[in-house]
């Protein structure tokens, strides 16, 4: 049987037990976590791209993602607090429905965290060559600072070297970035508390320059591409709502930590409700500060068709507009940076272009961090081979896993652009929203009285909420990021059945002994 393999909560508690991770965290350092993976390349370099979508209507957009990342935290704190231990989705479908289902989560958060961070990577790039080219004028040749630029024919992939070949500072502060992480969680805790604040202070900073100068004449047309768009385009307010949700993504990783966190069933549903609550309200105000005090119109072809911001097309757009001194904030790398010049706040620019060069390495810190953390427990299960799962016996991490996922984010981050990585981490991300939706119902009525220290309210409406919008918005991407997800997919499974499961703990009736 495919679905008869169970891991039930005792067990997997059992097993947490006897291989754990340290417990350091508290409800401020995870809320600091859950900041610091949320706020990051989806609001300082992402918003140029949903402009390019949605224009004004990426603030419906916002609203839309958010919403939706609202009821699947809900879902998320149930679960957590009933088993506060590393893994996240993978875990609770593991517990509910299964080691299959379990494996294809656990598969697919690799889309969510790992290319998530490469996204960041990319993102960090374009906002610190800008900088440095402010400050001393050099510039890294464009071959050098970009990766290239990729589109379907089809179904064969098409590749433009034009404008760029390799990321070159998107690798290295990937790979400075795996090395913190191997040191210790403590540590990259502390660090991240600190780019956190100077996170937030950059965007108070724009919020509190932009507001004053909104136009309102800029919010017409609120709806230049519709809220649909054309099917698969990822265009339109739900198209922009499908890649901004990138901007939400990292909240989960607060429970990758909540085997390392104290007093778990408190602490973790208030780092989940409290890093999203908070981040929600700067998000809306920046949205409004861009939308507001310089406009954000999308770019067309010649022929006047919307044009996708990660296409070679839109980008030989803004090369041209830039020549001519005259390109959108649309066409920006640097988004909120690039806001404040074209107001004449240049030397504000210059603080909030480093700002987010010092502060975006935190996002890709939590995303390697809720990686690893979920290789680490399938390899704990027997899922991936075990030596992965090695504690250092100095720094108490699981160091090989780390490296290992540093590498890998490292070569996505050197090729692909940063709105199609992004792309590419939603599908995973929503379908593991999905299955956590799923996943709250199926244990309320198999394992009804079972102690649950948080309870998802109103769950038999928000949790199908939940479930309809992942859906709703994953078939909202590009066709793209669409397809990614079940090739991937298809991979996992052949490595499932040639690995994994012969090697499952539960297979060989090894869980909790």
């Amino acid at each position: 049987m495919l679905f008869d393999r169970v891991k039930s909560l005792d067990d997997i508690l059992a097993t947490a037990e006897k291989k754990s991770l340290h417990r350091s965290l508290g409800a401020l350092q995870l809320t600091m976590l859950g900041i610091g993976a949320i706020i990051g390349t989806g609001i300082f370099v992402l918003t140029a791209a949903a402009a390019q979508k949605a224009g004004p209507g990426m603030m419906y957009s916002f609203v839309i993602a958010g919403f939706v990342c609202a009821v699947a935290a809900l879902c998320y704190s149930e679960l957590v607090a009933m088993a506060p231990v590393s893994g996240s989705a993978y875990t609770y479908t593991y517990a509910v429905m299964g080691e299959l289902l379990a494996w294809t989560v656990g598969w697919a958060l690799v889309l969510e965290y790992a290319v998530a961070a490469s996204a960041v990577c990319v993102g960090w790039s374009g906002y610190v060559m800008g900088l440095v080219q402010k400050a001393t004028g050099f510039a890294l040749p464009e071959l050098l600072s970009r990766g290239p630029s990729w589109s379907m024919n089809g179904f064969m992939p098409t590749v433009d070297f034009t404008h760029g070949i390799v990321n070159v500072p998107a690798i290295v502060v990937a790979l400075v970035i795996t090395l913190l992480l191997v040191k210790g969680t403590s540590e990259s805790a502390k660090v991240n508390a600190v780019l956190v604040a100077v996170k937030v202070t950059a965007l108070s900073a724009f919020i509190v320059i932009t507001l004053p100068l909104i136009n309102g004449e800029n919010f017409t047309p609120m709806l230049p591409n519709g809220w649909l768009g054309t099917q698969g385009s990822g265009v339109g307010v739900v198209g922009a709502a499908a890649s901004i949700f990138f901007a939400y993504v990292g909240f989960d990783a607060v429970s990758t930590a909540a085997e390392e966190t104290k007093d778990p069933q408190r602490n973790v549903p208030i780092g989940l409700i409290g890093s999203l609550g908070i981040c929600t309200v700067f998000y809306m105000l920046v949205a409004a500060g861009v939308v507001g005090s310089v406009g954000a119109q999308p770019i067309t072809s010649a022929a006047g068709a919307v044009l996708s911001p990660d296409s070679a097309e839109f980008v030989a757009r803004c090369a041209e507009l830039t020549a001519q001194g005259n390109a959108p904030i649309v066409c920006s790398h640097e988004a909120l940076a690039e806001v404040l010049s074209k107001l004449h706040y240049e030397q504000v620019s210059k603080l909030v272009g480093l700002a987010a060069s010092i502060a975006l390495p935190s996002v890709i810190l939590m995303m390697i961090y809720g990686q690893t953390r979920i290789f680490f427990v399938m390899a704990r299960d027997g899922l991936l081979p075990e030596k992965l799962a090695d504690i250092h016996p100095e720094w108490k991490t699981p160091w090989l896993m780390t490296i290992v996922t540093g590498i890998f984010v490292a070569i996505a981050a050197a090729f692909f652009p940063v709105g199609q990585l992004a792309d590419i981490s939603n599908s995973g991300t929503l379908f593991a929203f999905f299955m956590v939706s799923i996943a709250v119902l199926v244990l309320r009525k198999t394992d009804p009285n079972r102690h649950r220290p948080f309870k998802t309210p109103m769950v038999w409406v928000v949790a199908p909420i939940a479930a309809a919008g992942t859906l709703f918005l994953f078939f909202s991407l590009p066709t793209v990021a669409q397809l990614v997800l079940p090739i991937w997919g298809s991979i996992g499974l052949v490595i499932y059945f040639l690995y994994s499961r012969k090697h499952s703990h539960v297979g060989k009736a090894l869980a909790g002994k």
